[in-house]
């Protein structure tokens, strides 16, 4: 079976390794991919020109007699016509949602709209368009959250302590057009831990997977600027009974129900972010394909057929018992690169990938220089991932194996799988 896998980071990383190490036979395929990437799969070459579209990029799966397209990447999802309907369209499997339903996450507006109309248990908020009817929502409350609408690699929501922070916000989305043009919604804060949910959704049909939990900002204890994800842990552990009960009841199952009567298909992995408040479960947003860097913690977790799993799932199937999850625990630690989130540093030269042993490294931003060494090539360069028996031993093996890998500059908190627990 051929497999194109459409990303660049560490999650796709992370979905090819699964891929390829499933008992099914697969020649996998990457786009853009990495030099990380394409030690174990090969890079799409375009049917002509380039691949600059999605159009493109399925003239390209075409010819290479592509069987089973996975949208590892959300941006390509909403971009042009959509990935999974342009991969319709040519009667191709397609792991990702099409670009209607894919708005869940391209649209916070849209998420919120949806979970009211669904009842499903959220914050309140407001949508505003300026400055002035955005500081009129506040309206002196804070801490207070604010989101921007549309995509921002995880990077375009803000918690403000206090109005200097709101207005620095404020600034950049609305005057500034950081993460371009779009509104912003004002939503009630929400006290508690967070947690992400993971659910195969196919059609009216659904299984829970592993849950998981990230650490957003950069330094220890939950202080700086957000960023794509510092960290994560995942355990089967981390979900009880009563507490499995009501997200299925009250938030799983209303979500692909209303989906389904919405008019909105769905085939593919969609996120639950969930914080656990005084008053029970309340979403905070959707994510239309696995997180990074959760997926690169759950996955590890899983045995069996990964790859006929999600090809049985693409084409209408949902076949649970493809796939298993081990106990204990994974936690997946984060180096990222000098001046990171605001910049990144670019060529410094990473070290002790090969004396990593009984765990394993996903790349993110690397790159191979000259000399055939990896060095950086983004924000967040890479991940160690650790399994345990117990959380407090995955902890203690995922330092000692990152502690192997350094370059100049590197970043990394040091209360992953401590923190929030």
């Amino acid at each position: 079976m051929k497999v194109l896998v459409v990303g660049k980071g560490g999650r796709e990383h992370a979905i090819i390794t699964a891929i390829a190490e499933s008992p099914t036979e697969t020649e996998i395929y990457s786009f853009p991919g990495s030099d990380a990437i394409f030690s174990i799969a090969r890079p799409l070459e375009a049917a002509s020109g380039t691949l600059d579209s999605v159009a493109s990029i399925i003239a390209a799966i075409q010819k290479t007699g592509i069987d089973l397209c996975v949208a590892g990447e959300e941006s390509y999802l909403v971009r042009d016509e959509g990935l999974a309907n342009a991969c319709k369209a040519a009667g191709i499997p397609c792991w990702g949602p099409p670009k209607e339903s894919a708005q869940l996450e391209a649209s916070k507006e849209f998420a919120k709209e949806f979970m009211v109309r669904h009842g499903i248990p959220t914050g309140g908020y407001a949508t505003v368009d300026t400055i002035e009817e955005a500081r009129a929502a506040i309206d002196g409350k804070y801490p207070t959250v604010l989101k921007f609408d549309g995509l921002a690699a995880g990077k375009g929501v803000a918690v403000c302590p206090d109005e200097a922070s709101a207005e620095e916000f404020l600034q950049e989305v609305l005057v500034d057009r950081k993460f371009g043009e779009g509104r912003l919604l004002v939503e009630e804060f929400l006290e508690g831990p967070e947690i992400s949910i993971f659910v195969s959704v196919v059609d009216r049909n659904f299984q829970i997977l592993a849950p998981a939990r990230d650490y957003k900002r950069i330094y220890d204890g939950d202080e700086g600027p957000n960023t794509g994800g510092m960290g994560a842990v995942s355990s089967l552990e981390m979900l009880d009974d009563e507490l499995r009960d009501f997200i299925e009841g009250e938030m799983v199952r209303p979500t692909v129900e209303g989906l389904i009567n919405d008019g909105l298909p769905y085939r593919g992995f969609l996120y639950f972010g969930l914080m656990l408040t005084a008053d029970g479960p309340k979403m905070l947003e959707y994510n239309c394909r696995f997180g990074d860097p959760e997926a690169q913690a759950v996955l590890p977790m899983i045995s069996g057929d990964f790859a006929q799993y999600v090809y049985e799932g693409a084409k209408g199937h949902l076949k649970p018992d493809l796939i298993q999850f081990a106990d204990g625990w994974s936690i997946c630690l984060v180096s990222a690169s000098a001046g990171y989130p605001a910049s990144s540093r670019n060529g410094d030269v990473i070290s002790g990938l090969d004396q990593v042993t009984g765990a394993r490294v996903f790349h993110a931003g690397t790159r191979r220089n000259a000399d055939g060494e990896f060095e950086t090539a983004g924000g967040r360069v890479l991940v160690v991932v650790a399994p345990g028996a117990t959380r407090q031993e995955a902890v203690k093996k995922v330092y000692a194996e990152s502690d192997k890998v350094t370059f100049d500059g590197r970043q990394r908190r040091s209360d992953i799988g401590t923190r929030n627990f």
